[in-house]
C-alpha cells in the first residue's frame, strides 16, 4: 500500500503561524521533500522536528520528483513544504502533487500561511473577487503581451515579485494599465518590519526610483474600471458559449466574443474550453 504525500503550509514569516497540525504532520512523516533544506532546518530546529529531508526545487523537479514517488509507492508518508508559505502555489510542488495524483498516490493538505491571501486582506481593495498572476515573465515582450491581456481585467490581480525585477514590472505595469491605477505593495508580511503601501502606480515607480527594493514583493492591482454597460470577462466567455452553440468551433466562438466584448481572445478561449 502506497504512502501519502503531505503538502504543508508553513510561516510566512512568524513562527507563531505555524499550525499545531503541521508539526504534528512534519513529527510523523517518513521525510520531508523541501525546497532549501538549510531553510526549512531553522524551522524544523526551532520546532524540535528531527527528520531526514530531500531537496526538492525547481531545477531537480524532474529527477528528484521520481525518486520521491518511488518512496512514497513503497508505502512511505512524505510532507513537502517551501521556503514560506503553501507549497505548489507559484512553486514546482506544484509537479510533485500532479505526479503523486496520476500515479495513484494520496495527496492530502495541511493547510497553512499564504502571502497572496494576506496580501490581498491587508490591501484594503475590493476582495470579493481577485486573480492570482504569480511571477510576470522576465522577458521584457511577454510581460508586457501579458501585462495587455490583462488591461481589461476587472477584479483586483495579485502578482508576486522579486528585488531586481520590481522597477521593471511597476514601469511596465504603469504603461500598460495606466499609471493612475492603483497598487498595494506589501512586504515582509507578518514580520516584525511588515509594510504595506497603497499608491498609485506612478506614484509607485516614483518611490522605488528614490528607494532600492529589498525583499520579495507581493502586488495587489485594482482591476478595470466597468464603464455603465462594458462587458465582464464572464459574459464575453457566456458569449462565446452561444457562438459555440450556433456551430462556430471554440476558436472561432472566442475570437468573434473578443470583437465584441474588447477581451483578449486567449483569456477568453481559455476560460471557455475549461467550464
Amino acid at each position: 500500500m502506497s504512502g501519502t504525500l503531505y503538502i504543508v503550509g508553513t510561516p510566512i514569516g512568524n513562527l507563531g503561524d505555524m499550525s499545531p497540525r503541521a508539526v504534528e504532520t512534519l513529527q510523523k512523516v517518513d521525510f520531508i521533500a523541501a525546497e532549501d533544506t538549510r531553510v526549512s532546518l531553522k524551522l524544523l530546529n526551532h520546532f524540535e522536528i528531527k527528520k531526514p529531508m530531500v531537496s526538492y526545487h525547481e531545477h531537480n523537479r524532474a529527477e528528484c520528483g521520481e525518486r520521491i514517488l518511488a518512496r512514497l509507492s513503497a508505502g512511505e508518508n512524505c510532507a513537502i513544504v517551501t521556503d514560506a508559505g503553501m507549497p505548489a502555489i507559484s512553486d514546482p510542488g506544484e509537479d510533485l502533487v500532479r505526479l503523486c495524483r496520476t500515479s495513484g498516490v494520496t495527496v492530502c493538505s495541511v493547510p497553512g500561511p499564504s502571502a497572496v491571501i494576506t496580501a490581498v486582506a491587508l490591501s484594503g481593495m475590493d476582495c470579493s473577487r481577485f486573480c492570482f498572476e504569480g511571477f510576470l515573465s522576465a522577458d521584457k515582450s511577454e510581460r508586457r503581451s501579458r501585462l495587455n491581456e490583462l488591461k481589461g481585467e476587472v477584479r483586483t490581480m495579485v502578482f508576486y515579485e522579486a528585488p531586481h525585477k520590481l522597477m521593471r514590472t511597476l514601469r511596465d505595469m504603469a504603461a500598460v494599465l495606466g499609471g493612475e491605477r492603483q497598487v498595494s505593495v506589501a512586504k515582509e508580511l507578518t514580520k516584525l518590519h511588515e509594510q504595506v503601501m497603497l499608491m498609485t502606480l506612478d506614484e509607485a515607480v516614483r518611490h522605488f526610483e528614490a528607494n532600492e527594493p529589498r525583499g520579495e514583493y507581493v502586488l495587489v492591482v485594482a482591476g478595470a474600471q466597468k464603464s455603465e454597460g462594458e462587458m465582464t470577462v464572464e459574459q464575453a466567455v457566456e458569449l462565446a458559449a452561444s457562438y459555440v452553440e450556433e456551430g462556430l468551433t471554440a476558436s472561432k466562438a472566442a475570437a468573434r466574443a473578443a470583437a465584441d466584448s474588447g477581451f483578449a481572445k486567449g483569456q477568453i478561449y481559455k476560460l471557455l474550453v475549461t467550464e
